[in-house]
């Protein structure tokens, strides 16, 4: 039976257009998008005093944090939404400028999914520019306040009205996400230190980190034609592994997206990798929770 199918399937694939992925269906292990749906949708934590795992996103400005919050809330509820605000032009300077956590809302009014992404301002090359580690480091141990205002040339400290001094688990950040243009240029030194230093904070404070590497249709043209190449991709694959050496973070931890940006209707491909990011970044929160 098995010979059988192998000559049927070689018959169909001599009919196939070259550039026709036969594998479009399973183009990952067991990639069923309705299943990793099904998952997400479901999902709830396994510490029962945790309401959420909270997710912190940082990175540099342009990165595609607030896209990718936008682009989960799109999946997850099935139609275009922006709980997020997004910026359209290019710019070196923050769009987001307060710590505001960003709440996914289920089909039943007043009800959300169990787990938050806190969107905070970006990092910018120099000193004195962008969110400083400070405050990024306070924030993954539940200091900074709902609304707090960046201001790179005076950190948040104690004695500050946005200072949570007695910070509940679900204020405490549960899994730390680093995210990261495939279409950047090469990485900037005091960025790129800034980076380092908020993961080594994550490091001694026991919480899980992931990365997630946007842009990808923006910089592979093969990706751009086909989302679907994009583990095919050998320039995808350089950017990642250069990215992994440069922070230390492991290549199984590094997630290829495409954010929704362009598109006016829900794409399955889009989704599949959203999801894919998603799924993994809850299981790291929720089994740094379980721990608490």
């Amino acid at each position: 039976m098995k010979c059988f199918e192998r000559l049927v399937l070689q018959h169909i694939k001599a009919y196939l257009p070259p550039n026709f992925d036969p594998y479009q269906f399973a183009y990952r292990t067991n990639r069923d998008g309705t299943q990793k749906l099904q998952y997400a949708r479901n999902f709830q934590p396994q510490n029962d005093e945790v309401r959420h795992i909270r997710v912190l996103l940082y990175g540099p400005v342009g990165a595609g944090k607030s896209s990718f919050i936008n682009s989960v809330s799109n999946v997850l509820r099935g139609k275009m939404t922006i709980p997020a605000l997004t910026g359209a032009t290019v710019s070196d300077t923050s769009l987001t400028k307060k710590y505001e956590t960003h709440k996914i809302q289920k089909e039943g009014r007043g009800t959300y999914f169990p787990f938050v992404f806190n969107d905070i301002m970006g990092l910018e090359d120099g000193t004195g520019r962008g969110v400083c580690a400070h405050d990024l480091k306070l924030a993954m141990m539940g200091h900074v306040t709902e609304g707090y205002k960046f201001n790179p040339a005076s950190p948040l400290s104690s004695g500050d009205a946005d200072y949570e001094a007695s910070p509940t688990v679900d204020d405490k950040v549960h899994v730390l996400v680093c995210f990261y243009s495939a279409n950047a240029a090469a990485m900037n030194t005091s960025v790129l230190k800034k980076m380092k230093e908020i993961r080594e904070a994550a490091n001694d404070l026991g919480i899980p980190q992931l990365a997630v590497i946007t842009k990808i249709d923006e910089a592979c043209g093969e990706t751009d034609n086909f989302l679907r190449n994009v583990y095919k991709s050998k320039h995808l694959k350089k950017k990642m592994t250069d990215f992994s050496s440069s922070l230390g973070i492991p290549m199984n931890c590094i997630l290829p997206v495409k954010n929704y940006s362009k598109e006016t209707q829900i794409d399955v491909d889009v989704d599949t990798l959203i999801l894919d990011a998603l799924r993994l970044i809850i299981d790291f929160g929720d089994d740094y929770t379980d721990k608490l």
